[in-house]
């Protein structure tokens, strides 16, 4: 991975969930807010954080039923993400 590369949702979701646990906040599972279709493309490492961020309003579906946790986060996401985790604090 080169750092010009672009991030994914599911490796934002990880990221913000070792910060938030290295803060010392419960920072574990819980469970999708709604059924998505692609919940089975959740790459394994990266399960725990997506539930996690789902459950906590960080990510949400990029449509009603799907999640799209492999693809690039857009800027815009990305600011919508951050913004959520700084105002869950």
């Amino acid at each position: 991975m080169d750092q010009n590369d672009n991030i994914t949702r599911e490796q934002i979701a990880v990221i913000l969930q070792n910060y938030a646990q290295f803060r010392g906040e419960n920072a574990f599972g819980g469970t999708f807010a709604m059924d998505f279709a692609d919940a089975d493309s959740i790459s394994p490492w990266a399960l725990d954080a997506m539930e996690w961020a789902n459950t906590n309003g960080l990510i949400t579906g990029r449509t009603l039923t799907t999640l799209a946790p492999s693809g690039t986060t857009t800027r815009a996401e990305s600011a919508a993400i951050l913004q959520r985790f700084i105002e869950a604090r």
